[in-house]
């Protein structure tokens, strides 16, 4: 798949145009997942309070991240953005970029990877 670290390191992702998100105003990313399983839309018509979004809040780290997610960017660049605003406390920067990338690439369908 990926021959060396550079190849991971120019990754360009995407957010999923099906993704709905809100943006607060400290730049915290809250992830809207729609609730409408055949089960949830049953029991809402029997008028129980099931809400129509589930909502997943991220942290500051994250948040950056994934604003920082723009079909352009490639690892290395959202990874050296990561580190001038963090600094130290992002460290280490690859290792957690990339796992987070992978958990919301594979796990949560939020991005995907734009081929070169």
């Amino acid at each position: 798949m990926y021959k060396n670290n550079d190849d991971v390191l120019n990754i360009v992702y995407k957010i999923n145009e099906s993704l709905t998100y809100d943006v607060d105003n400290k730049g915290v990313v809250t992830i809207l997942e729609k609730q409408n399983h055949k089960v949830q839309n049953f029991f809402r018509k029997l008028k129980f309070k099931i809400p129509e979004y589930k909502k997943i809040a991220f942290d500051e780290y994250a948040s950056f991240v994934f604003l920082q997610i723009d079909g352009v960017k490639t690892v290395k660049e959202i990874g050296e953005a990561l580190e001038l605003k963090f600094g130290d406390k992002a460290h280490p920067v690859y290792e957690r970029l990339l796992l987070f990338l992978n958990h919301i690439e594979v796990n949560s369908r939020y991005i995907t990877k734009i081929e070169s």
